[in-house]
């Protein structure tokens, strides 16, 4: 008899311990090569282990088990042949002999339950599935799952609806009123942005410098040209492509807010890499662009498409999120009017953009209603001065507030000038 060992793969240079998610497959089934075996997860990401070998499985860790990297959680053993059809099918005739008498109207019940009964994946989402599905508010038992013994894949919880049923049943909830109380496991990923939070209280002296942008001008812009930057780059005009460029040309101007301190040395990046914070079901993680200094207005939305997506769904890699130089964070898409972010080591910096409100203005000695955004630097004061810090804001609220100075990083006619 050969027994192969499963191991947990080295996923990361800083990850040394993840936790058993969820087994995709039962003790004592028959695997086959680069089928998915179980969902595990780390400090920062989802990932499933494939079996690199065809065999009977036997499982030597549980679910919810924290377990060291290069651990083995199962066993394959590969002498053993893989079922026939023939043999799959002697069962059913089996069990379907006995009422082989029986109105034909009686067979059709019995045998959906024996399917049904006989899988132990049949209606089980994946826990990727299970938490699209919870944020939309349905239960499993209303989604057909279309994957290994009837398994809900991520791909049926994202076709999933809503039945009336189930919001019949959310109503009701709602209105019970109860004192019970329920224990539930961090997760790793929040035991790790618990330590990662109040790290940065402790180890930097991090201050927060306020400001307000006009954006008249970026509504004007998305407003004209919004349709024919869609049809011809395939991609919707958002702000984070104007943050991102307008952080971008700033931090080239204050180059000690995109480096970091390590002891006693400052390392100073000639490369930006921007971090955007992206809610998750699992909580807040921020996978990176990369070069941004490089890229256009299209390439940073379909980066940030692409980036929210994979998070959305719990896909994102260790490779998504290692690195970044400088973070922003967009809490105006749940409604925040103001607020103070927190910096994401090992960076110096992180800008917090909020909800875009229309107030009144003194503009040129007129009361004018304009929408407003309030700005929010937090930073590292033992490398960044409060000079610089208010600097890089202004000429952040300059970019956003002139955009066509973007195009050149100054103002255009000045660069006509050459003054």
């Amino acid at each position: 008899m050969s027994k192969i060992e499963v191991k947990v793969p080295a996923i990361g240079e800083s990850v040394t311990e993840v936790t058993l998610a969820s087994w995709l497959v039962k003790d004592g089934d028959y695997v086959k090569i680069d089928q998915a075996l179980a969902e595990f997860e780390s400090d920062k990401a989802t990932f499933e282990l494939p079996a690199e070998f065809a065999g009977k499985i036997s499982l030597s860790a549980s679910e919810g088990d924290d377990i060291k990297i290069g651990s083995v959680v199962a066993y394959i053993d590969t002498d053993v042949v893989a079922p026939t059809e023939a043999t799959k099918e002697e069962p059913k005739k089996e069990s379907l002999q006995p009422i082989a008498t029986a109105p034909k109207e009686e067979v059709k019940p019995v045998a959906t339950q024996t399917a049904t009964t006989a899988s132990y994946a049949n209606g089980t989402p994946s826990p990727s599935a299970k938490k699209i599905l919870d944020e939309k508010g349905i239960e499993t038992k209303e989604v057909s799952g279309t994957g290994v013994s009837g398994r809900i894949t991520k791909e049926d919880a994202l076709k999933a609806t809503p039945t009336s049923s189930s919001t019949t049943a959310t109503s009701i909830s709602k209105g019970n009123f109860s004192r019970g109380e329920r224990v539930e496991k961090m997760t790793r990923l929040r035991k790790t942005i618990s330590k990662r939070l109040v790290a940065v209280k402790n180890e930097t002296a991090m201050l927060t410098t306020f400001n307000e942008v006009d954006m008249t001008r970026i509504n004007e812009i998305r407003s004209q040209y919004k349709k024919a930057f869609e049809e011809k780059k395939g991609i919707g005009l958002g702000f984070m492509s104007f943050f991102t460029k307008a952080c971008t040309l700033a931090l080239q101007q204050f180059p000690a807010i995109n480096a970091y301190v390590d002891d006693e040395n400052i390392i100073y990046h000639d490369f930006i890499d921007i971090s955007i914070a992206v809610s998750t079901p699992k909580g807040l993680v921020v996978p990176v662009i990369r070069n941004t200094e490089s890229l256009s207005f299209a390439e940073i939305e379909k980066e940030v498409k692409r980036l929210a997506l994979l998070g959305r769904d719990g896909a994102l890699t260790m490779e998504d999120m290692e690195g970044g130089t400088f973070t922003i964070t967009n809490g105006g898409v749940f409604g925040s009017l103001m607020s103070t972010p927190i910096i994401n080591q090992p960076q110096s910096a992180i800008l917090g953009m909020h909800k875009i409100q229309d107030r009144p203005m003194a503009i040129n000695g007129k009361v004018e209603i304009r929408p407003m955004m309030y700005l929010a630097m937090s930073y590292d004061h033992r490398i960044v001065d409060g000079k610089e810090s208010v600097g890089f804001l202004v000429a952040v609220k300059d970019y956003l507030e002139n955009p066509e100075k973007i195009l050149v990083g100054v103002d255009p006619v000045k660069a006509l000038l050459e003054i």
